[in-house]
């Protein structure tokens, strides 16, 4: 197999089972990243954008097909493989923040640094908050935060570890359309200035459009890749 991509799908399928029987959400989706990409996946809600970006986190597992990070394959991994190669290779960022409520925002951007084992995980996180503007906010709760800021904190987060692989689901779902737009200034000039792979799932074509390379899903298949 060629090595020259970052992360790549072969064949990749879901199937659940319903009360009506099975269900297909992705069907012999086919892929290849190369590292510096920026990949918009788009289609119609209830296309498989999501799940397939699930797949290639490894957070969850194809019932047919593989995905592979470099040389690793994530399908052949048990959960905690999968785990220790997010914590090493992937930052998150989510329509739902995904911030941890009892902890600080300093506390939720040092949480993937202390998992990882850097001794310095304080004086990083602080100076990632200060790079996403929430300098002042360092001791707030999500619950004190707005959705913006919250969005910045899980910014921080994902860019925290310096990621080789930048996962991003509708990350302005949330939040309304200036501080969404706001938000995405910052994902995208952070995503350039640490050379991260971005992989961006959105129904927003403007959004969509900042992006390098687009892969098209409808019912679980890809119709269509473009750059």
């Amino acid at each position: 197999m060629s090595k020259t991509f970052l992360m790549a799908a072969r064949h990749l399928g879901k199937t659940v089972s319903t009360q009506a029987g099975s269900l297909t959400i992705l069907d012999n989706v086919d892929l290849e990243i190369n590292r510096g990409d920026s990949l918009a996946i788009v289609g119609a809600s209830g296309s498989g954008k999501s799940t397939l970006l699930g797949l290639l986190a490894g957070l969850d597992v194809p019932s047919s097909g593989e995905v592979w990070l470099e040389d690793v394959c994530l399908s052949a991994l048990d959960e905690d493989g999968r785990a220790r190669l997010r914590a090493g290779h992937m930052g998150f960022v989510f329509q739902s923040f995904q911030l941890l409520p009892s902890l600080t925002a300093l506390e939720n951007v040092m949480l993937p640094l202390e998992l990882a084992g850097v001794a310095s995980a304080p004086a990083q996180a602080r100076d990632w908050l200060e790079r996403v503007g929430l300098g002042p906010r360092l001791e707030h709760r999500p619950q004190q935060l707005s959705g913006g800021e919250q969005q910045r904190v899980a910014i921080a987060r994902a860019f925290a570890i310096r990621p080789a692989l930048l996962f991003a689901d509708e990350p302005t779902g949330n939040l309304d359309s200036a501080t969404g737009a706001r938000i995405i200034e910052l994902l995208f000039e952070l995503n350039q200035s640490q050379h991260t792979t971005l992989v961006l799932v959105t129904h927003d074509a403007s959004l969509a459009a900042r992006c390098s390379r687009h892969l098209y899903l409808d019912a679980g298949r890809c119709v269509e890749t473009a750059a």
